[in-house]
């Protein structure tokens, strides 16, 4: 990695290859995206990433959490080269393939739970959130769902009536799929009972239990309880110890299906396989994407042999379960299994050991929470008060994008750190000198 002689900035961002293919883009592609820098990235590898003008950065942003055995890793490479000198595709609602069958095979054997577990596969997060969503309902016959305030599951219509995370996913779409309950989320740093925990006794649960299943949506008409582990575009939001094992006792004393979004916290970044892990719970249906193929485009949805009974033609696909993603997920999560899953947890705790110093020096550092290498740092105006300070969190954001850093922010305002899993001490050690001298350069400005 060191001979790539990386980050090196060598143009004015954005450079001249660059604007004119943004020029391009802009004419001819939607301007949906939301397109956080202005660079054309050409290529990457490991924990670097290129643009059309030569231009290195880190990667902490892994393709929005995609790409966590690194860009291009040689083995993921090389079994994606070998399955398509095999076959391209091979629809797997018509046809069985061994590719499809070792891959669920294997999810059984990593997904939490007793017994043995079916998969269906997806092309998409959000196509998994869809088929998690619709079996659920085909199970438990109940119309009623309960959700997430931040939470987020996509974008197509019947995940984006989960998702409550920023009014422009929502805004001008519905009706959205009717009967979703939105609830507070264990957001303790912001919490929206103005209670602390322990003292609270998980007020955020009591309150579903208490006033929700009792008012608002009653507990006999509710399919599932829809929930990420850990809050990935609301903040990096993670819940206290307790929260979620009193989450999944609340929905079985009301044979309620707890359906676990791993779509961004799974595949080893927490530094187990599934964040749900850390708290010793397994959940009914589970949902996969992102890192689940190295940035090959597959989702999974896992759930108990019992559950995944539905018959044929209630639930199908065209090209979910395609032999080359998932010959890309067996090798990635061969990669995970092999000490990338162990490192994530070193170079986490490493990190957080690093950034809880950098809280204490600069004040404009609000909370920094974590597991693994899902991080998020959360920026405020004010300490005391906790006012959010998005724009200046989009501005230390674009400065380490000037700098060679590539990060993401989420939720108010709150920058996430998510390197891919192969990320060695040296490029993190990189990262957060880029990252400490852009911070301090604004907290010197809030204080003139």
């Amino acid at each position: 990695m060191a001979s790539y002689r990386c980050p090196k900035i060598k143009t004015k961002l954005p450079g001249p290859k660059s604007k004119k293919l943004i020029a391009r883009d802009e004419r001819f592609v939607s301007q949906s995206y939301t397109r956080a820098y202005p660079a054309v990235l050409s290529h990457a590898h490991g924990a670097y990433m290129w643009d059309v003008d030569g231009n290195c950065y880190i990667d902490f942003h892994t393709g929005i959490g995609v790409c966590s055995t690194g860009n291009c890793h040689p083995k993921v490479v090389e079994a994606i080269k070998k399955q398509a000198e095999t076959a391209v595709h091979i629809p797997s609602a018509d046809f069985y393939n061994e590719p499809v069958g070792k891959l669920a095979e294997k999810l059984s054997e990593i997904v939490p739970g007793k017994g043995r577990k079916r998969t269906f596969f997806s092309n998409s997060g959000t196509e998994a959130m869809e088929t998690g969503f619709k079996l659920a309902r085909y199970n438990r016959k109940r119309p009623r769902t309960i959700a997430f305030i931040n939470g987020f599951h996509g974008r197509t219509m019947g995940s984006l009536s989960l998702t409550c995370s920023k009014e422009t996913q929502r805004k001008y779409f519905a009706p959205l799929v009717p009967e979703v309950t939105h609830v507070p989320y264990a957001y303790c740093y912001r919490c929206p009972f103005n209670l602390t925990y322990p003292k609270c006794d998980l007020a955020c649960v009591k309150f579903i239990d208490e006033e929700i299943l009792n008012k608002v949506a009653p507990a006999d008409e509710v399919a599932a309880i829809v929930v990420e582990p850990i809050q990935g575009e609301g903040g990096y939001v993670v819940p206290p110890p307790g929260y979620l094992p009193r989450l999944k006792a609340l929905a079985e004393r009301y044979g309620i299906l707890l359906v676990m979004d791993e779509i961004q916290s799974g595949m080893g970044k927490t530094g187990k396989m599934l964040a749900m892990e850390h708290w010793n719970v397994t959940a009914d249906i589970v949902v996969l994407a992102k890192a689940l193929a190295s940035g090959v485009p597959l989702g999974a949805c896992v759930a108990s042999k019992k559950l995944m009974s539905w018959e044929p033609g209630a639930h199908s696909t065209t090209f979910g379960g395609n032999p080359i993603a998932c010959a890309a997920s067996l090798a990635t999560i061969e990669l995970i299994e092999n000490g990338l899953m162990q490192n994530a947890a070193r170079m986490g705790k490493y990190i957080m050991r690093y950034l809880e110093g950098m809280m204490k020096r600069y004040s404009i550092i609000g909370d920094i929470r974590g597991k693994g290498l899902m991080i998020g740092i959360e920026f405020v105006k004010n300490r005391k008060t906790k006012e959010a300070a998005p724009e200046m969190t989009d501005q230390i954001a674009y400065e380490c994008f000037r700098n060679g850093l590539m990060l993401l922010t989420c939720g108010k305002s709150v920058i996430r750190f998510i390197p891919p899993l192969v990320i060695s001490q040296d490029t993190v050690d990189q990262a957060l000198e880029i990252f400490e001298k852009v911070v301090k350069k604004f907290q010197s400005k809030k204080k003139k």
